[in-house]
Parts: structure tokens; C-alpha cells; sequence
């Protein structure tokens, strides 16, 4: 039955996310609580635990890149969601898929912007200074980053995260 639930709510959710850049409260947080309470009915404590523990693990896992603004709320709480549904193992091996289909993703999307030659050459300068800082300044807190707004690549991450998701409903772990 949760495998159905997901599915849904992964299809949804992948939806929204492309057509406009949302993952929407409505689908996210009546999940969380179906798993919740899912699991509580099935299992009592032992089903809170399990459910509540996934939760935890969704959130946290993507709770860091929230807050440095790489991505919105909803990826984070389709996390939690996938979390509270499928349990901690479940949601750990989906962000783990996720964060592989991300990085493509996103080296695919950086290739056509900015060509493969320009990304090439941009990196060897990126790594040069990197390593000219590294080995010959002796202050590397004089190192200031820039707080400007660089030209960047975006996409919706529900994808990565439906996509990663799917893999861990087929494959499972590794």
C-alpha cells in the first residue's frame, strides 16, 4: 500500500515541479502524516519510531542545502515525506541515487550552458587559483568569498529526487 502512495506522490510531485517550480504543501504534508499514522496503526510505538525516524532522516538530509539556498522547502519536505513513508534505509539509498541524478543533472545543464570547453577552462582556472591560495598565501583567512549573485544553473530537484526515489523502489540498496 505505501508503494502506492509513493508512487503517486512521487508523480505528482514531479509534475508540479516541472510545470511550476513547486512542490506543493497539500501532497507533501498529508503524507508525513499518513505514514505516521500508517505505521502507528500497523505497528504501535515500533511503527512511530520507524516512520518518525525516516521522517528525521529525509528532513535533515536535505536540510542543509535549504538553508545554504540550493534548493526550496518542498524538495526538503518531499524528503521527510518519502522519510516517514518508507522508513530510514528507504529514504537514506533515495538521497543517495538523488544526489547522483543531481550531479549529472546539473554537469549536463552547466555543458549546455556554458559549453564543454568554456566549463573545462573555467575549472582549470577555479582549481589553479584554489591551489595558488592554498600553497602560497600564508593567511587563508584573508580569503574573501563575494556575496554577488554569480549567473547560475538551476533545475527543479524533484526530478533528481523522483528519479532517485524510483531507483531505490526497483533496486534497492546497494
Amino acid at each position: 500500500m505505501e508503494n502506492i502512495i509513493l508512487i503517486i506522490v512521487l508523480f505528482i510531485c514531479l509534475i508540479t515541479d516541472i510545470k511550476s517550480r513547486k512542490i506543493l504543501n497539500i501532497i507533501t504534508l498529508p503524507t508525513i502524516v499518513f505514514g505516521l499514522v500508517f505505521y502507528i496503526f500497523t505497528s504501535g510505538f515500533e511503527g512511530f519510531l520507524y516512520s518518525g525516524q525516516g521522517f528525521l532522516v529525509g528532513l535533515v538530509l536535505l536540510l542543509i542545502p535549504y538553508l545554504l539556498g540550493g534548493m526550496g522547502a518542498g524538495d526538503v519536505k518531499l524528503m521527510a515525506a518519502i522519510g516517514a513513508l518508507m522508513g530510514t534505509s528507504f529514504v537514506f539509498y533515495s538521497f543517495i541515487y538523488t544526489a547522483l541524478f543531481g550531479g549529472v543533472i546539473s554537469i549536463l545543464l552547466i555543458f549546455k550552458t556554458y559549453g564543454f570547453i568554456n566549463t573545462m577552462k573555467s575549472l582549470f582556472i577555479n582549481i589553479k587559483s584554489f591551489f595558488f591560495i592554498i600553497f602560497f598565501r600564508s593567511n587563508l583567512g584573508s580569503i574573501i568569498f563575494s556575496k554577488e549573485k554569480k549567473s547560475r544553473v538551476e533545475f527543479p530537484y524533484g526530478v533528481a529526487i523522483v528519479l532517485g526515489t524510483f531507483c531505490t523502489l526497483v533496486w534497492g540498496g546497494f
